[in-house]
């Protein structure tokens, strides 16, 4: 009996993202980008400035058109994919005069959904990540921690099958950071979603991944695809652990040669951009 073939969540072949005219000089941000995400799988993306981990982002999402390549989202075009994707971005954006059961709520209106459904949704999706006792109070009572926990409510409340996350936790302090990692992966445990993630942090990515990619700049490409073996569930014992720390420091010295290497092969030239 023949095995039925798994479609990966996402599946990247040879993605290449350009800007520019030829006359005017063309950046290169994005180059063979060859890459797959199996379903539930938490993979983070690393790497210097400039080296394309936001654009990757948004090409996933289909808010940016690759130049060449292939990109197939539970094998569909993002474009076709978009209601299995949900994307939390740096900042919270949450609408100031909205409350916070009122902002989760918001893409279940625009779906139009029926308000007994989508109430008992938010409702749900606020009992998980801790809200309920704030659900009537608006973004500016909030500190920045719940404000991003508010973010993640409403990118949850859809039920997306893929979350892609553009560094959302880069502004918190590091106690309220690592709580909300913890809280992220309590939740991708019981709903089930892959995520692909960005962050300055090492720490941070080897906390949260099954495996890492790191990006080398001009132009961004695939320099490391590293597995992260530590077990699931992880907790702030997971941290405290000698293979915890070894494997930040295996992927930090994979980071710095990257960068270094980025370095030495500077031209001067802005990063990406190429003569005509």
């Amino acid at each position: 009996m023949n095995t039925p073939l798994i479609v990966p969540a996402i599946a990247l072949d040879q993605a290449t993202k350009r800007y520019g005219i030829a006359k005017a000089g063309i950046a290169t941000i994005l180059e063979s980008i060859t890459t797959q995400v199996q379903r539930r799988e938490f993979v983070s993306i690393i790497g210097p400035s400039g080296c394309g981990k936001s654009t990757l982002l948004k090409i996933v999402a289909g808010l940016s058109p690759i130049t060449s390549g292939s990109i197939a989202i539970h094998g569909m075009t993002p474009q076709k994919a978009r209601e299995l994707i949900s994307f939390i971005f740096q900042d919270a954006t949450l609408l100031p005069w909205r409350t916070v059961r009122q902002n989760v709520v918001l893409g279940l209106e625009l779906d139009g959904m029926a308000r007994e459904t989508r109430n008992a949704k938010v409702d749900t999706v606020l009992s998980l990540v801790g809200l309920s006792h704030v659900a009537d109070s608006f973004p500016r009572q909030l500190s920045g921690g719940m404000k991003m926990r508010v973010s993640i409510a409403r990118a949850l409340a859809t039920r997306p099958q893929i979350l892609l996350l553009d560094e959302p936790f880069a502004a918190l302090d590091e106690m309220t950071r690592d709580r909300i990692n913890e809280e992220l992966l309590r939740l991708r445990e019981e709903q089930n979603w892959t995520a692909l993630f960005v962050t300055h942090s090492v720490a941070e990515a080897v906390f949260l991944s099954t495996r890492i990619l790191i990006l080398a700049p001009n132009p961004g490409r695939i320099a490391h695809d590293l597995p992260i073996e530590l077990p699931f569930p992880r907790t702030e014992s997971t941290r405290r652990s000698s293979a915890f720390d070894r494997t930040v420091s295996e992927v930090s010295r994979a980071l710095r040669s990257v960068s270094i290497n980025s370095e030495s092969k500077g031209d001067g030239q802005e990063i990406g951009v190429y003569p005509a």
